[in-house]
């Protein structure tokens, strides 16, 4: 989830703690300046507002846990019956967060220049509260969906694959999409907010100019992308669009998430659901569900590509 510069003493007390032994999560993906279009007070590394503090997420310290391996998905994806090529077109997935992060707290804690300000490399994420990663999930989802994407002619590039010991930081993930010349970049995460907060939403980039950021020619195409996300997420999945973010819509516009304002390519952010919620928690630890939700991503991604 992304992360909200304002909780920098509360989440460099979690990262001082992890460099001590403390396994410490930031419990959110994204929290961050409140947001127009929904009230929150902070969300989405880059995610929502909580009751909870959130890092380009939301920041809360965690019970030691050691993050499962996110295994590579055995599935052999088939293009959907009727389903167009995606030859010739260009996705990249950007996996939220890096397990070792919570390791590497100097690195991360580094900040970067995002355009309109600077803020940390990244952060380690959140989790269940059973001790289940946001890292581990989105990079089990990421796998899942560039073999579905694959499976459809398209080329798919990945910011990181888990075989590195951190990062990358934001900003060199939005460099990945811009050289990758990306028809469209979706960066996958999950909500750390409070029990009771349930859904999915995608973060989409506003009008920003600023820096070396410069989002005048991506908004549009990435609205079209997440819209398209968001209603096959929700036909593939089940889930309904946040209830504490997007005004019931599952979308929500930002201009504090590096990876959105540095990008020159159409880009999102998808929160697949609340870590920190019990009954979200349930789908996401569900392999099943998982895949289901990249099927979801894959299909909007076709849909948004013409596919």
């Amino acid at each position: 989830m992304p992360y909200d510069h304002r909780n920098t003493a509360r989440r460099t007390l979690a990262l001082a703690l992890a460099a001590t032994g403390c396994c410490a999560v930031l419990a959110g993906c994204g929290a961050s300046q409140a947001s127009p279009q929904s009230g929150k007070a902070g969300a989405s590394q880059e995610t929502p507002p909580s009751q909870e503090p959130q890092g380009e997420s939301g920041t809360q310290s965690r019970p030691p846990f050691a993050s499962p391996s996110a295994p590579r998905s055995t599935r052999s994806p088939v293009p959907a019956q009727g389903s167009r090529s995606l030859a010739g077109r260009t996705v990249v997935i950007d996996p939220g967060h890096n397990s070792g992060n919570f390791r590497h707290s100097t690195e991360i804690n580094k900040k970067v220049d995002i355009g309109t300000t600077r803020k940390e490399c990244d952060t380690t994420g959140t989790s269940t509260n059973a001790g289940y990663t946001e890292a581990s999930f989105t990079l089990d989802v990421s796998h899942r969906l560039r073999d579905l994407l694959t499976a459809r002619g398209a080329k798919v590039v990945l910011t990181h694959d888990g075989d590195r010991p951190w990062g990358p930081c934001i900003d060199e993930r939005a460099r990945t999409g811009n050289a990758a010349r990306a028809d469209a970049v979706v960066s996958v995460h999950a909500d750390g907010s409070a029990v009771g907060n349930r859904g999915f939403h995608v973060i989409l980039p506003a009008k920003v100019r600023a820096g070396s950021a410069d989002t005048a020619r991506i908004v549009a195409p990435s609205r079209a992308l997440g819209e398209r996300i968001a209603d096959r997420f929700a036909r593939a999945t089940g889930t309904s669009p946040s209830n504490y973010i997007g005004s019931g819509t599952g979308l929500d516009v930002r201009d504090d998430l590096g990876g959105l304002n540095l990008s020159t390519v159409p880009k999102v952010f998808v929160e697949c659901g609340n870590m920190r919620d019990p009954k979200d928690a349930q789908l996401l630890t569900s392999s099943t569900w998982r895949q289901k939700a990249a099927q979801g991503l894959a299909d909007g991604i076709a849909t948004y590509l013409g596919g």
